[in-house]
């Protein structure tokens, strides 16, 4: 980016336009509130069935039967499940995130600009002025995150070392964005199913692998007929797990399919409109993702564990010493790519001239 975007002088949000409003990304919103809420029924009546239809009968088959009855989830009981494990979600889903990268709710003494900035944005972007968040980590990034408890804007301490002035309020303007948005919410709470199916499908995985190094190595030993009934059992028990898991962990990133890419994009604008100044939120986005190849492994493996669609920059892109992160496969391509970002700030810009 031109040395002359990071020289060019800041409008004062306070006399910027309010946001755009974006029928697209009230739509994507309503799909996406519509699957989170959907899918965990799917998720339970779908192992009910596997369990009646194939685990059961194989059980009998294997001699632990006969089981007269079958599992049956009360509808009713399922909503309350799921119910309440939406607003467990709600309700702890930042602090967990939070605490998942090792991030801490700062007050203003001890960063009273980032506090002044935070806050000054939020009243141009007409939201609550959410809470500041500060993760020890020389991974520059920053996400949003909302709740019934309220907000709160995350930042890095690489990336206040990273940005200039500019820059810093840019992708501040970004996070407040997705908060005016509403988006923050229902991606708060959205990580949690692909997260957990994921683990689980990974744990199925795990089985299989151990299954299969025992019978390598001759475990089934001389148990007879009854050994091999109860290690098809496993099996099958594991194949199945595995593939529900899969089939809804492919079926919760949908969420994020709808919604994280096109959220970014809507945030980006909505910075544009809050600064004035898109040309800065560009300049900061290409610094992010040149200096995430020189993060060292430990700090972005902090930040990892399923909040990628949350960051305003991926962790991905860059090539690691050992195993990928969980965030780039829980919830593969959450954003779009940087120069397309950066390509639409830019038509922006020519726009504001």
């Amino acid at each position: 980016m031109p040395s002359t975007l990071a020289e060019r002088p800041t409008t004062s949000p306070e006399n910027r336009a309010s946001l755009p409003e974006d029928p697209g990304l009230r739509r994507r919103l309503l799909v996406a509130i519509a699957l989170v809420a959907v899918l965990p029924f799917a998720f339970i009546y779908a192992f009910v069935f596997v369990t009646n239809t194939v685990l059961l009968p194989l059980l009998e088959w294997q001699g632990s039967g006969p089981y007269h009855g079958r599992v049956y989830v009360d509808p009713l009981f399922a909503v309350v499940v799921v119910a309440g494990g939406l607003a467990l979600q709600a309700w702890k889903g930042p602090s967990i995130v939070l605490g998942s990268i090792g991030a801490r709710r700062v007050d203003a003494d001890e960063y009273p600009d980032l506090h002044a900035r935070v806050t000054r944005l939020a009243k141009a972007a007409d939201v609550e002025p959410p809470d500041v968040a500060v993760a020890h980590n020389d991974a520059p990034n920053a996400m949003a995150v909302q709740g019934p408890r309220g907000a709160a804007v995350v930042v890095t301490t690489g990336l206040l070392d990273a940005l200039d002035e500019r820059e810093l309020e840019a992708v501040l303007a970004h996070e407040v964005s997705h908060l005016a948005n509403d988006d923050a919410t229902v991606m708060t709470v959205a990580w949690l199913l692909p997260t957990v199916t994921y683990y689980v499908a990974t744990a199925a995985a795990y089985v299989l692998y151990g299954m299969a190094r025992t019978m390598g190595h001759g475990g089934d030993g001389d148990g007879g007929d009854g050994a091999a009934k109860a290690i098809l059992v496993l099996l099958v028990t594991a194949v199945v797990t595995l593939a529900v898991s899969a089939m809804f962990w492919a079926a919760s990133v949908l969420v994020h399919r709808v919604l994280s890419r096109y959220r970014e994009h809507a945030a980006d604008r909505g910075a544009a409109a809050i600064t004035g100044d898109p040309t800065a939120l560009a300049s900061a986005l290409r610094k992010l993702d040149e200096r995430m190849a020189d993060v060292p492994d430990r700090d972005l493996r902090s930040l990892d564990g399923g909040a990628e669609a949350l960051y305003v920059a991926p962790l991905e892109g860059r090539a690691f010493t050992d195993a990928e992160l969980v965030s780039t496969d829980v919830f593969p391509a959450t954003h779009p790519p940087t120069a397309d970002r950066i390509d639409r700030l830019r038509e922006i810009a020519g726009e504001l001239e």
